[in-house]
């Protein structure tokens, strides 16, 4: 067999340099010879004993000369790669014509036609290459062909693996170059395929690239077996593939979302071969080759892909148009993608290095659950499922399944509820953790799960060999593994033998198996404390101190535990076992445990504990004291129990109006009490529950909004009625759906997102419930939403308006983004743009000339929705008012265009001469009286109130006015007292019932400045090892009649040069913990109020935690003014020493930095706050940022930087000059 290895590499190259072309459709091709059934016999089928036509695959053997002259056509018509004819050249296809024998002839005559005809044109200048094609079967292993029987399959693993073993070796024998795998609807059948072609490629000794291409069924997004495209790469990308793509099902323009997602995924080439545009009704394709070629070379100049081609309905001329459109253009850039434990179900889920604690759910496990096993010894996996479900639903974020039981098939079990599962979308969409200590059941359990999943578990126990077995068919099955510290001598019992088992462990499966570190999970071995052996009083701290060891000695691994394990000796005090469970849990993922098996509805909260049974837990789990395990057991029979109480009342003077008065009256107070029972008594007055909203309930709202539009009425008040009419409409639903009548007519309907990258959404959803209260109908699709998710609701729900907030820098990017989209789509949306960060200029300059299809609005705030969509509605006002603002904007865009500096701009090199000078020789920095990490957990909330600046929270609800004159304010005087009221009330509420948790972690640095602008922060006070470069930027316009200093944050800290020793210090603080539970759980119930208003404390209290650490970060932890007197107006004045600048703010407006920072602070391990890809801290409620202390620090805007800082801070930084400018676009002088 002649492997040419020249041409291997020459692909590899030509991949590199050019978009290579793939062939168009076969079968397109073949119809148009209209052969018959003796055409497709030929000789040596005549007699064959069944009919064969429609046997594509046949006609390599009897009609060679056609297939042959198929591939040249497509070779002429300029492809680089061609795909054999053997589609279905399975024994699984095949038996439909009885043909199973044939498999491997079919292959190998397939592959020869194609090489012919490949090398019949091939030059050494353009060489050409044979795809040898695997098709996905006509059956699927994820997918029940008997609708009554989920757990019913037609195939097995083991049969498509025998199948495709037969067809790569025919493929292989014919010279094929590469193996595509293509068509994938079930993700299950080509896991099977790339174990088959894997084990060809062990057999024979070679290797050729494999190509993957799935299959997008529909509009939504998924394969047929329901994966999304991310879960789909995160499932196959064990396969190394040359590519990934997808074809079929979907034209050019359906498939781009998904092939732009890959793009953006995948850190390998990408394909796309889509059909000629969708099926008309005839099933034919319509699509031209100028229509397809003009679409696809839009995905080679937007840099999506690297391989294109067609498949159904293509033909030569349609890749001749596709290959003359994107000669032009440069090949996809493959991106870095940051190493990450990327699993999946029909989801994905990425366990990256900013990842909370991953919960895996236990109650799957025949071993640890009584009602699992007795289910599954019943038969019963129909309750079975349900408490997988439950666990989903209680926030498992993977399912651990265990069928260890002596009298259990444990096979049969475990492949039976890996099938049942499969059905079921709203357990399948996590990943599954396959769990048995016995291998042949963990390997039966992977042959039935899509996705990909973890192995749970594989050790040294057995020695190496069964070791590195067992890890290659964990690789070649696509999942990741646990590790235990378990080896021929036993468990790992000290921390000694913890270390030596997983690091032998590490190198074995990252140098000799080839695994990807972050798809080891080790196990170090939870064991029983407080047993009452000596021996076992270091278990916990052993397993701690382990954890850390790996994640500083072993990169990327993760960390796994059995929690449970730990509180084994308490296992009769369910109270007990929880709070060691916390404790445990609290110290060892700050030690680094990324995993655990945890019961997640039954976990007890560290800051809930009371503090004795958490201080003499603490004792037990941290060996702090030999009497541990007694004081434990002394006080353990008091914690059996709680309890709870409950109030509520209310006025009655306005009960005796008639029931259209009392509606009116509820909804302008905002009155819910009583909603529920004059809405049931308005019904039964009516004839159609319809007819209560068209009357008294929308008689009441337009009083609302008069008096709103009158400025009678506040946003917090008609939040307010906000909520009491959906109280209303939940109560009328239920009987107008019964009568099935048509629903209300609305003024319109409006798509509401937070885009891509941003968690803020108060503003936005008080928009959301101002347009509702006027009638709007308002699609809200929350936060974190991607374009293509927007675009696709919008056309899917036929909305009138697409309404856009974001409040970082970042989010001004996607919002042009999105705008681009829209105009590429030829779609016709006006686009309402709003948030923190936008502005009148910035929708002016850069967002509307990219959208010209319909209107782009600028809107300020959520007085002014209605009134925009109204007028954007409105067939009488719309065109006069789009022509206003038009000419409103360009006059924005002539005055930007003509803005002159106020000042003079100074070349970067210059600015830095210009710096800021201290006279550091006179200047002694004063040292921290705390260096190093300080994490404050379960801050009390109380401590907070006083530092609480009120002034932004009537802002928020749109009452404009300093606090506290804004109580005594005239016209908004009563409405701001209300709503202080309510938010005092709520305050109590958040404090008393600890409703939300506030976590801080800050840290104190030695630190100089380098390079003029950066600052290197230090190991040790030896300032021999930077364990950070905080990069800055300096202002470059020198404005008339200010100072002459271009200053820059790396001016407040002393250079390294001057001998001085300074320090530097960061924060993060959140009050954000619990608060989207406790926003969801009152819009669940229809208060929006509330809601609301629970999210706008946060955000005042984690402001006042910001104000309240520095406050005794300069006082207490570093210490440099203990005397100081500050009241909170002087605070809020900033009239202190020192300052605390945030990255994405004037003075530092470089959002990037936020990694250094998050970095140094190990912030989401510490604090449970996150970042977005846009750099956005989840919870919203958080603040964060840097401490400087030299008393001539201020605060400043850099203002616009010019291009020359611009490349000197890429370079500094190690990013491309184009990503940053991404980032900075704000600040950049274009």
């Amino acid at each position: 067999m002649d492997i040419n290895q020249t041409r291997i590499d020459n692909l590899q190259q030509a991949a590199r340099n050019r978009i290579l072309i793939l062939d168009g459709a076969m079968g397109t091709m073949i119809q148009a010879h209209k052969f018959n059934e003796a055409d497709y016999r030929g000789e040596r089928f005549k007699d064959w004993h069944q009919d064969v036509a429609g046997n594509n695959d046949l006609l390599s053997l009897t009609q060679a000369e056609v297939i042959r002259n198929i591939h040249r056509v497509y070779l002429e018509a300029g492809a680089d790669i061609i795909e054999t004819n053997t589609f279905n050249s399975t024994s699984i296809s095949l038996a439909d014509y009885g043909m199973e024998s044939l498999v491997y002839e079919l292959n190998k005559a397939g592959a020869e036609l194609a090489r012919e005809a490949c090398d019949a044109i091939a030059t050494s200048d353009r060489p050409r290459w044979v795809a040898g094609v695997l098709g996905p079967t006509s059956r699927t292993l994820s997918i029940s062909p008997d609708v009554n029987d989920p757990g019913a399959r037609n195939t097995s693993f083991d049969e498509l693996v025998e199948t495709y073993i037969e067809a790569t070796e025919g493929l292989i024998a014919g010279g094929a170059d590469l193996i595509l795998i293509e068509t994938i609807f079930d993700t299950l059948n080509a896991k099977a395929a790339i174990f088959a072609v894997k084990q060809v490629f062990e057999t024979q000794e070679l290797e050729l690239p494999i190509m993957i291409s799935g299959t997008i069924t529909d509009a939504s997004g998924r394969t047929l077996s329901g994966q999304t495209p991310e879960a789909f790469w995160n499932s196959l990308a064990h396969a190394k593939p040359f590519s990934i793509g997808f074809n079929c099902a979907l034209g050019a323009k359906e498939l781009r979302p998904h092939i732009e997602e890959l793009s953006r995924l995948c850190g390998t080439l990408v394909s796309a071969h889509p059909n000629a545009g969708l099926p008309n009704e005839f099933g034919e394709y319509d699509e031209t080759p100028e229509e397809m070629a003009a679409i696809v070379s839009e995905f080679a100049q937007s840099g999506l892909v690297n391989i294109i081609g067609g498949c159904c309905g293509t033909t030569p001329d349609h890749i001749q148009a596709i290959a003359q459109g994107v000669e032009a253009f440069n090949t996809r850039d493959i991106p870095e993608i940051a190493p990450a434990c990327r699993l999946s179900g029909l989801e994905p889920f990425n366990i990256t290095a900013d990842s909370l604690f991953v919960n895996i759910g236990e109650r799957c496990n025949v071993t640890g659950s009584a009602r699992f096993k007795r289910l599954v010894l019943d038969g019963d996996y129909d309750t079975a499922l349900d408490v997988a479900r439950q666990q989903a639903e209680d926030g498992a974020q993977l399912i651990d399944i265990n069928m260890d039981e002596g009298m259990l098939d444990a096979v049969h079990a475990m492949t039976t509820f890996l099938k049942l599962i499969a059905s079921e979308p709203d357990i399948s969409r996590i990943p599954l953790m396959i769990d048995s200590s016995k291998w042949h059941v963990i390997e039966a359990g992977l042959k039935w799960a899509q996705g990909k999943c973890i192995v749970n578990s594989i050790s040294l126990k057995e020695g190496e060999e069964p070791f590195i077995e067992q890890a290659k068919l964990c690789l070649k099955y696509g999942a990741a593994v646990v590790v235990m510290a378990f080896d021929t001598k036993g468990q790992a019992d000290n921390l000694e033998r913890r270390k030596e088992i997983c690091q032998r462990s590490y190198d074995i499966l990252v140098n000799q198996v080839g695994f990807c570190p972050e798809d080891i999970i080790f196990d170090p071995n939870v064991f029983a404390v407080a047993t009452g052996i000596e021996e076992h009083n270091n278990y916990a701290v052993d397993f701690i101190e382990s954890a850390r060891w790996i994640k500083q000695n072993l990169p990327h691994a993760l960390i796994s535990g059995g929690i449970s394990n730990v509180s084994f000796s308490f296992r009769r005090n369910n109270p007990v076992r929880e709070a060691i469970h916390s404790v445990f849990l609290l110290h060892a993922i700050r030690a680094g445990l990324n995993m655990g098996i945890v019961n997640a509805g039954q976990l007890a909260v560290y800051s809930d504990l009371p503090d004795e049974l958490r201080e003499k837990v603490e004792d037990v789990i941290l060996n702090r004291s030999p009497d541990g395990t007694e004081n434990l057991v002394d006080i353990a029979e008091k914690y059996r129990g709680d309890g709870a109480v409950e109030e509520s009342k209310t006025d009655l003077t306005w009960r005796t109006w008639s029931v259209e008065k009392r509606l009116e009256h509820a909804l302008v107070k905002g009155i819910t009490t009583y909603i529920i029972e004059d809405t049931e008594l308005a019904r039964l007055a009516v004839d159609r529950p319809l007819h209560v909203i068209e009357g008294p309930l929308m008689d009441g709202m337009n009083v609302v909004g008069d008096l709103f539009g009158e400025g009678k009425m506040f946003l917090p008040q008609v939040v307010k009625s906000a909520r009491v009419m959906k109280q209303a409409v939940a109560h009328l639903q239920p009987f107008i759906e019964e009568e099935k009548g048509e629903g209300a007519q609305t003024n319109g309907k409006v798509l509401m997102a937070t885009v891509k990258g941003d968690v803020h959404d108060i503003g936005k959803n008080i928009v959301g419930v101002v347009l509702g209260c006027n009638n709007y109908e308002v699609i809200d699709l929350g936060v974190m939403v991607p374009a293509e998710k927007i675009i696709a609701t919008a056309l899917k729900e036929k909305v009138d308006i697409i309404g856009l907030s974001g409040l970082i820098t970042p989010s001004l990017d996607e919002m042009v983004h999105i705008a681009g989209e829209l105009e590429r789509q030829n779609l016709n949306f006006p686009l309402l743009i709003g948030g923190a960060t936008t502005s009148k200029a910035h929708t002016a300059v850069k967002i509307e000339p990219k959208y010209k299809r319909n209107q782009t609005i600028y809107v300020p705030d959520a007085s002014r929705a209605v009134g925009v969509a109204s007028k954007l509605l409105s067939k009488e006002l719309r065109d006069t008012y789009i022509t206003e603002i038009q000419l409103e904007y360009e006059k924005v865009r002539v005055r930007t265009a003509n803005r002159k500096p106020k000042g003079t701009i100074l070349p970067y090199v210059e600015a830095k001469s210009s710096g800021l000078k201290i006279d550091w020789q006179n200047y002694i920095p004063p040292i921290p009286v705390v260096q190093g990490i300080q994490i404050l957990d379960d801050y009390p909330l109380e401590a907070l109130v006083d530092t609480i600046d009120w002034t932004p929270f009537f802002i928020t609800w749109g009452l404009a006015g300093k606090y506290p004159k804004i109580l005594n304010d005239e016209k908004i005087g009563p409405a701001a007292n209300d709503l202080f009221n309510d938010g005092q009330k709520m305050l109590r509420q958040l404090i008393d019932k600890k409703q939300i948790k506030a976590r801080a972690v800050f840290g104190l640095w030695p630190a100089n400045t380098v390079n003029g602008d950066d600052i290197e922060v230090y190991t040790d006070e030896s300032r021999t090892e930077a364990r950070a470069t905080l990069h800055q930027i300096r202002q470059q316009t020198r404005k008339n009649g200010a100072s002459k200093d271009m200053v820059s944050l790396a001016d407040f800290i002393a250079p390294k040069d001057s001998k001085v020793k300074d320090y530097i210090g960061g924060f993060a603080v959140t009050t954000g913990l619990g608060i989207d539970k406790l926003a969801a759980d009152y819009e669940a119930l229809g208060d929006d109020y509330n809601s609301i208003m629970v999210k706008a404390l946060a955000d005042r209290l984690a402001e006042a935690f910001a104000e309240h650490l520095h406050m005794r970060i300069r006082k207490e932890f570093w210490g440099y003014v203990a005397a100081e007197a500050l009241d909170n107006e002087s605070l809020i004045k900033e009239e202190y020493q020192g300052i605390r600048p945030a990255p994405g703010y004037p003075c530092c407006p470089d959002h990037t930095e936020k990694q250094a920072l998050f970095a140094l602070l190990d912030a989401t391990n510490n604090t449970g706050i996150s970042l977005t890809e846009s750099f956005a801290m989840m919870p919203a409620a958080s603040v964060s940022g840097w401490y400087f202390s030299h008393p001539q620090s201020k605060y400043f805007n850099t203002g616009k930087i010019q291009r020359d800082q611009l490349e000197d801070l890429a370079t500094r930084k190690g990013m491309p000059t184009e990503v940053l400018e991404r980032w900075l676009s704000s600040v950049l002088d274009e």
